[in-house]
């Protein structure tokens, strides 16, 4: 490794390679093509980043208009988000430009990027091609091509794009490919497009992480908003995943309501929503995030303590990717599924499908000692959630308000959009967030997840439409932001 990257990663604590990584760097180091699989947190994103910025350090090539000498691909806008944000500080040592490219956002600051140079592109498939189609981008001079959570892009159906992408790099060039999981259609791009690859594998998806504690509370369907409630009024961050984005939307208004400041984070949000409901959850000024599956990939907050499915996902990997968001890089974390009568068989079902073995409780209510021992902590109730904390308009929260009565303080996206809020936040109908809207001036970069290639619905922030945010970032090597031990 670079002497120089190797004191990057020392600025971060890193001082040793995680299985994956461990398993991984000789045969990327060496320029072979590399078929890697390890759990959501393993640190698959230094696994491939590090080896990336050696090569194009080492390399002859430079940069050229249009023609980036580096690709990642990966299925959501927020993980491609979370993956530039890592790169920027190797990046930054090794003089190399990078650049996020997805869709929902206007085109144009990607196009000039493009146009100016750079040396890395991370990109969703959908909008990528799109700018090829415009002639605005061309891969002939791509040198190392990565493909992260090949899995996901499988699920969300982008398999066809990636392939008509990969087609347009260099055949000669190194390829990697990330993913949770190897089966079906990711073996078809497995033998298309990879020359005799090196595989690894590490931390199975099949396997969650010891440090990880699971739990399933049987519950009356009346008893699991106050459950909740109990729940992420604890100290801590939270992350509740819910199956749609509706119900996604109803809970986070409900959590609001009874006092447990939360954001949402679904496919109906807009990119300033996104964005601006994530900052509110890694600044600390929400204490809970609902989520629906589409995010789960692509969330990385450190120090999340508790998952909680509200709703049970549809599938084990679906379990397995949620319950990721915990226990990252070796920290503990609490897993917990809330089941209703109606869910006994698809519950038990999907935990022998996940590998694993969960301690099942009775609960009739708030205040059960289960809860205490499962987060523990004085439970601390805000009156009016999210929109209260945020009255003095130092920061907004996103949020699909649209036309619907919205917080003057810019609180209505945590209250879902929608939904009336508490007296106590003055109210304005139909009205923008007047003091909201802007982002914290201390939370760190982020933005939301969601498919690439589509375009969102528009989503108002505390009641009014918003497309315009979030046009992607470029790094040079001035640049420098904030990388994570998880990666």
């Amino acid at each position: 490794m670079p002497a120089d990257l190797i004191q990057v990663l020392k600025q971060f604590d890193i001082t040793e390679p995680t299985p994956i990584q461990a398993a991984t760097l000789p045969d990327s180091l060496a320029g072979r093509d590399v078929l890697g699989r390890g759990r959501t947190g393993s640190g698959k994103t230094y696994a491939f980043l590090l080896p990336l910025v050696a090569r194009l350090m080492e390399s002859d090539g430079r940069r050229q208009p249009k023609r980036p000498r580096a690709l990642i691909l990966a299925p959501t806008r927020e993980l491609v988000a979370q993956i530039d944000e890592a790169l920027a500080p190797l990046a930054a040592v090794a003089g190399l430009r990078s650049r996020t490219v997805f869709g929902g956002v206007g085109q144009h600051p990607q196009v000039q990027a493009l146009k100016s140079g750079v040396d890395v592109l991370v990109a969703c498939p959908g909008r990528l091609e799109d700018l090829i189609q415009q002639g605005a981008c061309d891969l002939s001079a791509v040198e190392v091509t990565i493909l992260d959570e090949a899995d996901h892009m499988a699920d969300l159906g982008f398999l066809p794009a990636v392939r008509r992408l990969l087609e347009k790099t260099p055949a000669g060039g190194q390829r990697m490919l990330f993913s949770a999981t190897l089966d079906g259609a990711v073996n078809v791009l497995v033998k298309r497009f990879l020359v005799d690859p090196k595989t690894h594998e590490a931390d199975s998806a099949q396997s969650p992480v010891s440090q990880m504690d699971h739990h399933v509370l049987h519950v009356q369907h009346e008893q699991r908003v106050p459950v909740l409630v109990d729940l992420t009024s604890a100290p801590g961050r939270t992350v509740v995943f819910t199956r749609t984005k509706h119900g996604a939307k109803a809970l986070t208004r409900q959590l609001n309501a009874r006092g447990v400041p939360a954001v949402e984070l679904h496919g109906n949000l807009g990119q300033n929503a996104r964005t601006r409901n994530m900052d509110a959850f890694h600044s600390g000024k929400a204490t809970t995030l609902v989520a629906t599956d589409i995010a789960a990939r692509g969330i990385h907050v450190d120090d999340v303590a508790l998952v909680v499915h509200a709703d049970p996902p549809a599938e084990h990997k679906a379990y397995l990717h949620r319950s990721g968001r915990t226990a990252r890089a070796g920290a503990a974390g609490t897993v917990i599924t809330l089941m209703t009568d109606q869910q006994v068989g698809d519950v038990r079902a999907l935990t022998r499908a996940a590998g694993i073995k969960p301690t099942t409780t009775k609960v009739s209510g708030p205040g059960h000692e289960i809860l205490t021992k499962l987060a523990p902590g004085e439970r601390v109730l805000i009156a009016g959630g999210l929109g209260t904390e945020l009255a003095s308009g130092d920061s907004g929260n996103g949020g699909g308000g649209g036309g619907q009565r919205g917080r003057r303080s810019g609180g209505g996206g945590g209250n879902g959009g929608g939904s009336k809020p508490a007296r106590s936040g003055g109210g304005q109908r139909g009205g923008s967030a007047r003091s909201g809207g802007g982002r914290s001036a201390a939370a760190p970069k982020a933005s939301g997840g969601e498919s690439s290639g589509s375009r969102p619905r528009r989503s108002g922030s505390g009641g009014q439409s918003s497309q315009g945010g979030g046009q992607g970032s470029s790094h040079s090597a001035a640049s420098f932001s904030g990388a994570r031990r998880g990666r």
